[in-house]
């Protein structure tokens, strides 16, 4: 094993999980619910392997430099399937984080995909007018319709698949219609707030809107804002909130995430009300504030109060009760658990229970749903063999289901299913659980004036 060369202080973020990865007792129970070591066999692509390598690295036996070190943590999906099989309850999620920030330290090689997205990452990401920039920007591209023409003509994958799977992604954020449905969701999305015939309660719900949500899937949010209020809730959006920071802390710049956290906290320290979310790896993020933050001083206990306000639109929907619709058709439909949804909030259920608000709706389960799609972020863009074979699986379960629609409650599953059918040429709707609904409640009359 390659011994370290390095100042010891650069071991101080992994020594400081010692308790996490000591917790791990090597049972090998999380092996098979793992993804990439289902797609390698090896030990080292494992939940196991990896928080064996994190031990050595943080008793200085391995450097964090080290090729092996580097090549297997980046490898993670980071879909932390492995926790919801550990029975010691190891929390593997903070180990990758703390693990993927060793690495950002000590690492002097980077990739041009990688600069690019480190550089996108601390001066473009948390400054909002860029942020929005950049999102009107590639709306343009997807909405003009440049994107599919690229796809089409097989331009894109001339330059190169990774950037054809770029183009798909891209495209696959746009509105689906299938089934006649589209006419239902434009009627409520033409709708004025006040024409909401609520029901008489009036509770007060503050939404985390998110920067890729807002940026290609304003529509999922638009679809939030209006079930919430039509099950009796008042909702409150905060200006000042930012990107929740997910993609960093996933990309180890953990002091990038932190200054993000901050400025959510204070964008929401207005109240005790639910803070609602539609992304789960938004409010995977969210809820994980109270460890990220916990030792700032200033912010620790307001990050623990916080975290314990974040709620995803099933588990809200379900606290307060919430209306069946009507009939929207009898395409055959599932539902794909997004990983940090079904993982990191534990909110899955709920989100799914969102589609039995619907009646004679044609469901079919999903095999492996609660199987990883290969998204993981840009872990697509960076790990794009890895990220091809787990969606490659995903993909086949759907097929063999006949859906020809699949509600998932993350837009980064959304994006990763819909560009791998789209390139597969499977015929699918890919959409939120609440859009569904959404359209189920314009269908029932509930946005009509009253």
């Amino acid at each position: 094993m390659q011994q370290t060369s390095v100042n010891p202080s650069l071991n101080s973020i992994l020594a400081r999980e010692e308790e996490k990865i000591l917790a791990c007792v090597h049972c090998g129970l999380c092996l098979e619910a793992c993804p990439t070591y289902v797609a390698t066999s090896d030990e080292n692509d494992g939940p196991r392997g990896r928080i064996y390598l994190m031990r050595a690295v943080k008793e200085q036996r391995l450097a964090p430099d080290s090729h092996a070190f580097q090549t297997h943590i980046d490898r993670c999906l980071g879909c932390r399937a492995c926790e919801s099989a550990c029975p010691a309850g190891v929390q593997y999620g903070q180990l990758l984080e703390a693990a993927r920030a060793e690495i950002v330290r000590v690492r002097t090689k980077l990739s041009a995909s990688d600069r690019l997205f480190h550089f996108v990452l601390k001066y473009v990401w948390p400054k909002p007018v860029l942020l929005r920039l950049g999102f009107a920007m590639t709306r343009i591209v997807r909405d003009s319709g440049i994107s599919n023409l690229l796809i089409k003509t097989g331009m894109a994958r001339g330059i190169s698949e990774k950037f054809e799977f770029a183009l798909a992604l891209l495209d696959g954020s746009r509105e689906a219609k299938a089934g006649g449905r589209s006419g239902a969701a434009r009627m409520a999305a033409n709708r004025t707030q006040d024409a909401c015939a609520p029901m008489d309660a009036r509770a007060p719900t503050c939404l985390f809107t998110g920067c890729v949500t807002e940026g290609l899937f304003k529509r999922v949010n638009e679809a939030t804002r209006r079930v919430l209020e039509v099950n009796g809730s008042s909702i409150n959006v905060p200006e000042t909130q930012v990107c929740c920071g997910a993609l960093h802390a996933h990309a180890g710049d953990l002091e990038g995430a932190r200054v993000l956290a901050r400025k959510n906290i204070d964008a929401f320290a207005d109240g005790n009300a639910p803070i609602v979310t539609n992304a789960g790896g938004c409010g995977a993020m969210l809820e994980g504030y109270a460890h990220l933050l916990e030792h700032d001083e200033k912010y620790s206990e307001r990050a623990r109060q916080f975290s314990a306000r974040v709620r995803d639109i099933g588990q809200q929907l379900h606290a307060i009760g919430f209306r069946n619709g009507e009939s929207i058709g009898f395409e055959r439909t599932t539902y794909d658990a997004s990983c940090h949804l079904l993982h990191g909030q534990h909110a899955a259920d709920a989100s799914q229970q969102m589609l039995w608000a619907i009646p004679d709706l044609n469901f079919t389960m999903l095999n492996g749903s609660d199987v990883c799609c290969g998204g993981a972020g840009v872990y697509n863009l960076m790990q794009p063999e890895l990220s091809d074979e787990v969606l490659t699986d995903k993909l086949s379960n759907i097929e063999s289901s006949g859906a020809k629609v699949l509600a998932t409650g993350n837009p980064g599953c959304h994006m990763q299913i819909a560009a791998g059918a789209r390139l597969a040429g499977i015929p699918l709707r890919v959409c939120h659980p609440v859009e569904l609904l959404d359209e189920s409640y314009a269908r029932a009359g509930f946005y009509d004036r009253s």
